[in-house]
């Protein structure tokens, strides 16, 4: 099972990264020296690292385990660790060795002003997401 976005989604969050590398490159073509250029390639190499995985943002399970595809980093969960799926939404899970951790489903997280069906698939998801937890 799996929580994908709607395309216009999907694009709203690789704008996140999409707006900045942009910039970055009108400011990479004004720069008189190669440090300035430098800099600038770096940051919109890092920018354009978040607009791909902002339009992949996602969250997936099957059988045996848990995929949350966030900005940043891809967390893989295996279904026994999982303690309990919050409200935030986030995952509360234990490593092997024991410790306590939470990842949260920034994918599921619902706001004021997004609309009713947006809310209402977020809402859907997360309740099969729990039923898939539970068993």
């Amino acid at each position: 099972m799996e929580h994908n976005l709607p395309a216009r989604n999907r694009l709203a969050n690789a704008a996140l990264g999409v707006v900045p590398a942009v910039a970055g490159v009108a400011y990479a073509l004004d720069a008189g020296s190669w440090p300035p250029r430098l800099g600038a390639a770096a940051a919109v190499t890092g920018f354009a690292v978040v607009a791909v995985r902002g339009y992949r943002l996602g969250v997936t399970w099957d059988r045996g385990r848990l995929t949350v595809r966030g900005h940043l980093r891809t967390r893989v969960i295996h279904r026994e660790q999982i303690t309990e799926i919050t409200d935030f939404p986030a995952v509360r899970w234990r490593t092997p060795e024991g410790r306590t951790r939470w990842t949260p489903l920034t994918v599921l997280v619902t706001a004021s002003g997004e609309f009713a069906k947006t809310r209402h698939r977020k809402e859907r998801s997360l309740k099969k997401l729990r039923g898939w937890l539970a068993g």
